[in-house]
């Protein structure tokens, strides 16, 4: 993941000698609440882009509706270049399926700018969920069919749908209880409104590393370098399991492509 914001902040310093762009502000919407995996990386991004360009980077979140909020004011920015959109790129696919009229359109109202990471989910559960695998999960998850309590991020987001195969495939039931955001139900989870969630692994793992969540699996195809000893889905009897959140940049229809190719091909500006 280090090497991908590396490779986003070197492509966006290749504008750094422009004199047209940057010359004031940019904003990066984040359309969750504060504390999620796109806001994480969104503040990680900002401070090493105000290095390389020297205007400051705004970091604004405008949570709700799954993220069609933020996306919402996003697509009806001005397409200069001084208003981006970090998120979940499966979650603004997944909202054309689940939200059949939305106030834009996911195919046509943005601008592709730069992949930024991939971050598997975790499937985690709250610490006195007694517990330690998918198979003990699974057999209490049946025991008290519709009793656990299942925190999502929204409603039709990455993580919903990951608990729905699960939940699906294993045969069990239990109750999706909605949040603002994947920090809002990672919060839930921790303060025990409910029992078990998926979530992006990097606004999740801390809070498994502190002792408020634990961990019962991995959502990676293979097991991931910073958690060796904790199992993937596929490996506890789901074959080819594989979920997490791809998150990426995008603008507003219609940024000047000469913006987007110095941004992505490392083409500096005319001098």
């Amino acid at each position: 993941m280090r090497v991908l914001l590396l490779t986003f902040v070197s492509l966006f310093a290749v504008t750094a000698s422009a004199q047209t762009y940057p010359n004031k502000p940019i904003r990066i919407i984040v359309p969750y609440a504060a504390g999620g995996t796109s806001d994480i990386l969104a503040r990680q991004i900002g401070p090493k882009l105000t290095e390389v360009w020297g205007q400051p980077i705004v970091v604004e979140n405008k949570p709700g509706a799954n993220g069609n909020v933020g996306a919402d004011f996003v697509a009806k920015s001005a397409p200069d270049g001084y208003t981006l959109l970090l998120t979940d790129l499966g979650g603004l696919v997944i909202s054309a399926s689940v939200y059949p009229k939305l106030p834009f359109n996911p195919s046509k109202d943005f601008t592709p700018v730069v992949m930024v990471s991939y971050s598997p989910h975790v499937l985690a559960v709250h610490p006195d969920v007694q517990v330690k695998n998918v198979k003990e999960l699974v057999a209490m998850a049946k025991a008290y069919p519709g009793k656990l309590n299942f925190a999502i991020s929204g409603i039709g987001g990455a993580p919903q749908l990951a608990g729905i195969e699960f939940a699906q495939r294993m045969g069990v039931d239990w109750t999706y209880i909605p949040y603002k955001g994947g920090a809002d139900a990672v919060t839930g989870v921790i303060g025990g409104q409910a029992h078990v969630l998926f979530n992006g692994m990097l606004a999740t793992w801390p809070h498994v590393t502190s002792g408020k969540l634990k961990a019962i699996a991995i959502s990676s195809a293979k097991r991931v370098a910073s958690a060796p000893d904790t199992p993937t889905v596929a490996e506890q009897g789901l074959p080819g399991f594989e979920t997490g959140s791809f998150q990426g940049i995008v603008g507003p229809a219609g940024i000047p492509k000469d913006i987007v190719a110095r941004l992505n091909a490392g083409k500096g500006k005319d001098r």
